[in-house]
């Protein structure tokens, strides 16, 4: 990918796009990947990095949402279930199946969540990852050996989905600019002006701060928490679609659960669930579920919320761990489609939905990271409506992600894998434009060790002014 060629095309570019993707997350970039492939002209822009938005501050799971049984929302685990399926195969690379662990204190507790497991792998169907099992607590304690022994009478092992998030949004990034797509970061969209039958979109160059102009037949809104400023460009009278839960996370040396398992808290103190997984080397322990008033509130990580992850995973981590002991935390923004004020957004349902205003403004919104290709799917069959554009069918069921170029290079600290290599890529092939779009979104060095990031970012910075 490279930035400036595909601005050149968009200043050179006479004919309307097929289709203007607003949004740079998971569900634009999966729009942009699914147009492209379908041979359609596609413009992608994000006014940030790529990812930089809730798509880089996810659980790390492709799931189909085990909490959400309890809600009852069937369709939702199901369709969760088939698209982890297909992700597992279009992009094993980055995705890969993951042994999680419930911890019971007693009998009751094995029947109760072994039950609902069992269904779990059942609404999984042919795409099932394996099948859960009741664990004695000898077996638990084995599993999980970083547990406290007091707590737990026994477990049950369940399988799931795992990955690095914007490591597998920017590889999707690079396999749709191969089949065609331009995707430019760092562009804004200030206005959207609908002329005949094509919208005139109204575009900043944040970087060069140069103002332009394109056309489109057709523009999905594609921006998640973000959507309802958008449609009001399009339509001033719309009302919001959304509203904002935070998700708040914090990272832990891998020595307070040296497992290859998961750890599933079953029940927090809010009625919740609650994740202590191995992520790249480390232990990642979330997530919150906070009403927040502004996407822009969604992330920024509270003390409360630290305390309540510190003082939730304790209770069943043999080690208590304290402030001292954070690595590194991040909080995301979720868009929650609702028209009514709530104060529980964890009982909000984690579907998504299509709107169309009377300008032609198709917006996704709402859903989870696991769901985006079927997203991306609908979003662009209604542009293609809307549009009336020529267009083969849709083949992001079986279509493979690419997986980065491997890199060389000297190792850029002892205790993590990237490389120099890592960080050259990141601006040669990825489109970084800056030194943290490569340490938090092409590498995950921000996401583990904060401190660790600012000492390397001080090196590259150095070496950059050299």
């Amino acid at each position: 990918m490279n930035r400036e060629s595909n601005i050149d095309r968009i200043r050179s570019r006479v004919e309307p796009w097929d289709i203007v993707v607003i949004g740079g997350g998971a569900t634009g970039v999966g729009c942009a990947l699914d147009a492209a492939t379908r041979g359609l002209d596609v413009l992608l822009v994000e006014q940030n990095d790529f990812g930089s938005g809730t798509s880089s501050k996810s659980t790390k799971l492709v799931h189909g949402g085990v909490r959400y049984l309890k809600q009852g929302n069937i369709s939702l685990v199901r369709e969760a279930l088939r698209e982890r399926g297909l992700l597992l195969a279009n992009a094993p690379h980055v995705v890969h199946k993951q042994e999680f662990i419930v911890p019971c204190r007693n009998q009751f507790e094995k029947l109760f969540y072994g039950i609902g497991l069992k269904l779990y792998d059942i609404l999984a169907g042919k795409l099932s990852l394996g099948k859960s099992r009741f664990l004695s607590k000898r077996e638990t304690l084995k599993r999980l050996p970083g547990i406290d022994a007091n707590k737990v009478a026994g477990g049950i092992s369940y399988w799931d989905g795992q990955f690095d998030d914007t490591r597998l949004l920017i590889d999707m990034a690079v396999t749709a600019d191969k089949h065609g797509a331009s995707l430019v970061n760092y562009l804004r969209v200030e206005a959207l002006e609908k002329e005949s039958e094509e919208t005139v979109v109204g575009l900043n160059d944040v970087i060069a701060g140069e103002l332009f102009e394109t056309r489109a037949r057709a523009v999905i809104n594609a921006t998640g928490a973000y959507c309802d400023p958008i449609r009001r460009m399009s339509d001033e009278t719309a009302k919001p679609v959304v509203t904002f839960a935070r998700g708040s996370h914090i990272v832990l040396s891998r020595d307070f659960l040296p497992s290859d398992a998961a750890l599933m808290i079953p029940r927090t103190s809010d009625g919740r669930v609650l994740f202590c997984i191995p992520w790249l080397g480390h232990t990642l322990v979330g997530t919150t579920d906070v009403p927040c008033e502004t996407a822009e509130r969604g992330e920024i990580i509270t003390d409360e919320e630290i305390d309540f992850l510190l003082e939730t995973a304790g209770t069943y981590l043999s080690k208590q761990p304290t402030r001292d002991d954070i690595l590194s935390k991040f909080a995301g923004v979720r868009p929650l489609v609702s028209r009514a004020d709530t104060k529980n957004t964890s009982t909000l349902s984690r579907s998504h939905e299509l709107f169309i205003d009377a300008n032609g403004l198709v917006t996704i919104t709402g859903g989870k990271w696991t769901t985006y290709r079927e997203m991306a799917e609908q979003a662009v069959d209604a542009a293609i409506e809307i549009g009336k554009l020529n267009a083969t069918e849709c083949i992001t069921k079986t279509l493979a992600i690419e997986p980065p170029l491997s890199s060389t290079g000297e190792l850029l600290h002892p205790e993590l894998t990237y490389t120099t290599g890592d960080v050259v890529r990141a601006f040669n092939t990825e489109m970084a434009q800056t030194i943290n779009d490569a340490l938090s979104r092409r590498t995950r060095i921000s996401f583990l060790n904060e401190s660790v990031a600012e000492q390397i970012r001080e090196e590259l910075s150095t070496d950059e002014h050299r």
